[in-house]
């Protein structure tokens, strides 16, 4: 289905919900939609050893955080990278080998900013086009998931969709307790609703399936409460903006159809 207008959407919603698997029904449904991945872009600046990537391989390594400065640096490199802001520096990213080189280079590594600066955009902004080319459409996964970094984000760019997905914490859980992974990819099983076709084994590769560590009961209820906390004023910031919409259900297959429908009603 075609897009009169451009989308940009976050969706947000506990651990388990189904985030990906919303996400992929929309890229699928509609065709000019893309999905920008903070994880994603974050992986493949350390595979291809840009300055940025050098810079945070370490962090990703040892399980930290990578700061909201370096997520806000890759998401506006892609957005410049597309052909979607206006106004900041020329690019001059380059691939760095010393310790002197990758910290200058690091500075210049996104073409729409200025080293210290607050503001990692520069003065860089969506385009006018951009703002209304249905074909400059994306969902952005992975950030920002509080105020703070939502705030940050719309020195960018501003989002004109938040999707917050609700479903009741006692069917996450049971989810979670079903759910297998294949790691290499990230594909995601589930054995009472999305089963592998040979149990335990990922349908493209053969290869064997996994229980993330952080799938356990214990963890996963701390993720949730922190999720509660961080959520809150995050869905306030956007029902400020005017822009939030809230959908519940018991399954990915209740809510798609909600989710489609407020979708086309906003952009097709």
């Amino acid at each position: 289905m075609g897009l009169r207008r451009a989308a940009r959407v976050i969706l947000i919603g506990a651990p388990g919900v189904g985030k990906g698997t919303q996400s992929e029904r929309l890229l699928a449904r509609f065709p000019q939609l893309s999905a920008i991945s903070s994880g994603d872009l974050l992986r493949q600046n350390v595979k291809t050893r840009t300055p940025l990537g050098i810079k945070v391989e370490s962090t990703i390594k040892t399980g930290g955080l990578v700061s909201d400065d370096l997520i806000l640096r890759l998401i506006t490199n892609e957005l410049g990278n597309r052909g979607w802001l206006s106004g900041g520096r020329q690019n001059v990213m380059t691939l760095a080998s010393s310790a002197i080189e990758v910290a200058e280079a690091y500075e210049d590594a996104n073409p729409f900013i200025t080293a210290g600066s607050r503001n990692p955009a520069a003065g860089a902004t969506l385009s006018a086009q951009a703002l209304e080319d249905p074909r400059a459409s994306f969902l952005l996964d992975g950030f920002p998931r509080t105020a703070t970094q939502a705030e940050r984000l719309d020195e960018i760019v501003p989002m004109n969709m938040a999707i917050s997905i609700k479903t009741p914490f006692e069917v996450i859980m049971e989810r979670i307790h079903s759910r297998w992974v294949h790691e290499p990819s990230g594909r995601v099983y589930n054995t009472s609703f999305h089963i592998p076709k040979v149990p335990g084994r990922d349908d493209m590769t053969g290869e064997p399936l996994v229980q993330r560590a952080d799938d356990d009961e214990k963890i996963y209820r701390s993720r949730f409460q922190k999720f509660q906390e961080t959520s809150e004023p995050l869905l306030e910031h956007y029902a400020k903006k005017g822009v939030l919409w809230e959908v519940q259900g018991m399954s990915s297959d209740e809510i798609s159809p909600k989710l489609y429908k407020e979708f086309e009603r906003r952009f097709a």
